[in-house]
């Protein structure tokens, strides 16, 4: 007895849409996992088509599989993942890959080494970006635009800045005026423009001062138009250098040079003045075209020359010391930045051929006023003349002390120091009891009638 295949029931027929199907004869055709797209081509050759061609140098472009502490594995299609090493992931020197890409991310690469000594491919993230930035950067250099970016690093001399490339920002260029403190800039996102680009040695300058001075152009034309010399103006002193110092006015500097720091000789400016010093300063010469400011500190304080001749006469003696010899005499300092000078013919009643057999520098002694020459700023004194007496300047005359003067105030001759117990309160009190112990008291004067302001002459 033979048996008859059974005709295919309901399930069956609603399955063979998702399994298969069965013929007219009832026989089970299951469905084609894989269709047949190619073309008559072979699967080898097939599998050879879909792999890319590409040598080193070229930019691929990959999807990110994996990453791991010390490198990312990227997908460009090729039959194995290319490799990015940390170190060519970012222009940053250290860098966490998770920081820079996550996995699903679209990548460009540039291709190192198809195969190295491990058979791996060998990219950069990093190649590439730097060359697609070059090209971009070269265009807006040309088009004098401005590029920007944050700053990533703090390096001698200066920051760096991530425009797809290092950029280096001289500490010079940061700001329109010099700054010290660099670190607070890292992290923030700058413009600057570009002043040197040099492919070849992978240079690229920027100047972030240049930025400022273009869009702060119009306000600092107007700043200048409104300052005006002998103006006077208070301000920050925002930085020091050996020629002078440069003080902030509230939009721009104005430089104090050195020989205006003060009426005093200057041997180096930070001797007068610090960085963050607040200032009045007189305004001297505003340049529009130079856009230059030139300050004077010495000017709004008082002239000690005009006071010296306010408050000195010629003929007047006068207590100093020396500081400085030369061939034709010594200079004397009289008062605070106040110096005289000896002539040699002044220095003693005899001939002398060398300053140095009357004096040496830093001795005290008395010198005697003999021309006082204002605008040349010129004070002529005499030793000589001192010898022979004279009348006291005023500012001395407490030297002598209550000893020197009765109740009424008349000068009644300079105290005897060698016959008292009295301690010098003052220079000049002190030259004074030196001059009575070397030479003795001048007869003569104490309980003179006559009032008088005169040193007796040495004898």
């Amino acid at each position: 007895m033979s048996e008859e295949t059974p005709a295919p029931s309901a399930t069956a027929v609603l399955s063979s849409e998702a399994m298969g199907h069965f013929d007219a004869e009832g026989h089970y055709v299951p469905r084609p996992i894989v269709e047949d797209d190619l073309g008559g081509a072979s699967l080898e050759d097939a599998m050879v088509g879909t792999i890319v061609e590409f040598d080193d140098g070229d930019l691929v472009e990959g999807t990110v599989v994996k990453i791991d502490r010390d490198e990312v594995l990227l997908d460009i299609g090729f039959k194995s993942e290319g490799v990015i090493p940390v170190r060519e992931l970012s222009i940053r020197n250290v860098v966490d890959p998770s920081e820079v890409v996550s996995l699903g991310d679209r990548v460009e690469a540039l291709v190192l080494q198809k195969e190295d000594k491990d058979g791996r491919l060998i990219l950069s993230k990093k190649r590439a970006q730097y060359e697609r930035a070059w090209g971009t950067i070269e265009k807006l250099k040309e088009a004098d635009q401005v590029v920007s970016g944050p700053v990533i690093e703090v390096v001698k001399g200066g920051l760096i800045v991530d425009i797809g490339l290092r950029g280096f920002l001289p500490a010079s260029l940061v700001e329109l005026r010099r700054v010290r403190e660099l670190q607070p800039y890292v992290g923030r996102t700058i413009e600057a423009k570009i002043i040197e680009l040099d492919r070849n040695r992978n240079n690229v300058v920027l100047s972030r001062r240049a930025w400022l001075e273009e869009t702060q152009k119009e306000q600092r034309g107007e700043f200048l138009v409104n300052l005006k010399p002998g103006e006077r103006r208070r301000g920050v002193v925002s930085s020091v250098v050996n020629f002078g110092a440069f003080v902030d006015l509230g939009g721009m500097d104005g430089l104090v040079h050195v020989s205006e720091l003060s009426w005093k000789h200057v041997d180096h400016p930070s001797s007068v003045v610090s960085v963050g010093d607040e200032v009045e300063v007189e305004v001297l010469d505003v340049d529009l075209s130079k856009e230059r400011i030139s300050l004077s500190l010495k000017a709004t304080q008082a002239d000690p020359w005009q006071e010296f001749a306010d408050s000195h006469q010629v003929g007047e003696l006068v207590y100093g010391r020396i500081t400085k010899l030369v061939p034709f005499g010594a200079f004397v300092q009289v008062g605070d930045g106040i110096e005289g000078l000896v002539h040699i013919s002044e220095m003693a009643v005899h001939h002398v051929d060398l300053p140095e057999q009357v004096v040496s520098p830093g001795e005290e002694l008395w010198v005697k006023i003999i021309d006082i020459d204002l605008q040349r700023r010129r004070i002529s004194l005499s030793i000589k003349q001192a010898a022979e007496g004279g009348e006291v300047s005023e500012e001395y005359r407490e030297a002598f002390g209550e000893h020197a003067y009765d109740e009424e105030g008349n000068y009644i001759g300079p105290f005897d120091y060698s016959e008292s117990e009295f301690t010098p309160e003052t220079e000049a009190q002190a030259a004074w009891a030196e001059y009575v112990t070397e030479h003795g008291a001048p007869e003569g004067d104490a309980g003179s009638a006559e009032p008088t302001d005169e040193v007796p002459a040495a004898e």
